[in-house]
């Protein structure tokens, strides 16, 4: 455990910070997830739900919870699995 009154806070902060990276995590996946799954089923909503899940990756990039390039690798593979069928 810290001991120095910084060390305690800086706890404290990456304690806070992994728990709201791990809820935006959670949330990516689920909308990666039924992204894939519509395109299985060719539903009609994949270009919306690409829209939201394109938004999402951006937005975890722009806050760091994943990498720019990771984001961008994401978002050119998902892209073309909607467009490949």
């Amino acid at each position: 455990m810290a001991n120095h009154k910084s060390a305690k806070k800086r706890a404290k902060q990456s304690q806070v910070r992994r728990l709201r990276n791990r809820s935006a995590k959670t949330t990516l996946k689920n909308l990666e997830k039924s992204l894939r799954a519509a395109q299985e089923t060719g539903a009609d909503t994949k270009a919306e739900l690409m829209r939201q899940t394109q938004s999402a990756i951006h937005k975890a990039a722009k806050k760091g919870i994943l990498h720019k390039k990771t984001a961008s690798r994401k978002i050119s593979r998902l892209s073309k699995l909607v467009n490949s069928k």
